[in-house]
């Protein structure tokens, strides 16, 4: 940053993801979920600095790669993204099935000309529940639910075996949250896929989750199996534990006080000064993600 400034958007996040299976990241908004998912993709600002690596199951390592080999053989191809932002990434002068017959075109060409592009792209809106009434309009026509679903069905079409969903649900009512979280969890069902998907929606993160990583100021301070997490016992990190206090079919209690500055990081741990629980360990020392929790008193 300004004046040799470094923030840690995300510090020390390590995890593994094996194929058939859906790891959900959850966490307040800036904690660096989508930090994590940007940098997976190469698609940091030009002054992020990046350390460590993140593995594909065949050796390549995502962080040391080029931006040729990220362009033309892992994006869409071997990663697929659903942005948080679905409406910045649509190209504004063109229709959604002309982007989708473009996408199926590069990404998985079908027989049969024009005729069976038409019906790939329409295939492809389908399966993201996006009505084909709506295809001949651009962007700007579509409400924010639109532009979520053809951004699902645009990350869908290449079948990656890897695919990052940022916030998939956002705009969506109930029903169609549901659907939409269903079927990216089939993606990963079908051919040993995996999924890695984030959300501020813990009834989404419970349909789809294997394992569930809760983040906070850049650090992941719980890693746990989704039953665990979500039944019995429950999550063993207090700001966890107050996530699912938090949800009005619970306790509806709000965490209390707001988050630090990634900038202006305590010493120890970063959630002390929210925590009940905290002592004076917990304020001057940092504690490690050790068994699947980071906390002096877990």
């Amino acid at each position: 940053m300004r004046a040799g400034r470094h923030v840690e958007a995300v510090t020390d996040a390590t995890f593994r993801l094996r194929p058939g299976t859906c790891l959900v990241l959850v966490g307040e908004s800036g904690c660096g979920k989508s930090v994590l998912a940007s940098a997976l993709l190469g698609l940091l600002p030009g002054n992020a600095e990046t350390a460590g690596s993140a593995l594909l199951s065949d050796g390549l390592d995502l962080l040391a790669a080029d931006e040729r080999t990220l362009a033309r053989t892992v994006r869409g191809r071997r990663v697929g993204l659903v942005p948080q932002s679905p409406a910045a990434h649509l190209t504004p002068v063109r229709t959604v099935r002309s982007q989708l017959a473009e996408t199926v075109r590069e990404l998985a060409p079908p027989p049969g000309g024009k005729a069976g592009l038409r019906a790939a792209a329409e295939a492809a809106a389908a399966r993201a529940a996006f009505p084909a009434g709506h295809l001949d309009r651009h962007p700007h026509e579509l409400s924010g639910g639109l532009a979520q679903r053809a951004a699902t069905a645009l990350a869908l079409v290449g079948n990656a075996p890897l695919l990052l969903a940022d916030e998939p649900t956002t705009g969506l009512d109930r029903d169609l949250v549901e659907r939409t979280v269903d079927e990216l969890r089939a993606h990963t069902g079908e051919a040993g896929r995996a999924l890695l998907m984030i959300t501020h929606d813990l009834a989404a993160a419970h349909r789809a989750a294997d394992t569930v990583a809760v983040m906070y100021a850049g650090r992941i301070v719980e890693l746990s199996p989704a039953d665990a997490f979500f039944g019995a016992p429950g999550p063993r990190h207090p700001y966890a534990r107050g996530l699912l206090d938090a949800l009005p079919e619970r306790a509806f209690t709000p965490v209390p006080g707001t988050p630090p500055e990634l900038g202006n990081l305590p010493p120890g741990c970063a959630f002390a000064a929210r925590c009940a629980l905290a002592d004076d360990t917990c304020r001057t020392v940092r504690p490690a993600l050790t068994e699947g929790v980071a906390c002096h008193r877990a």
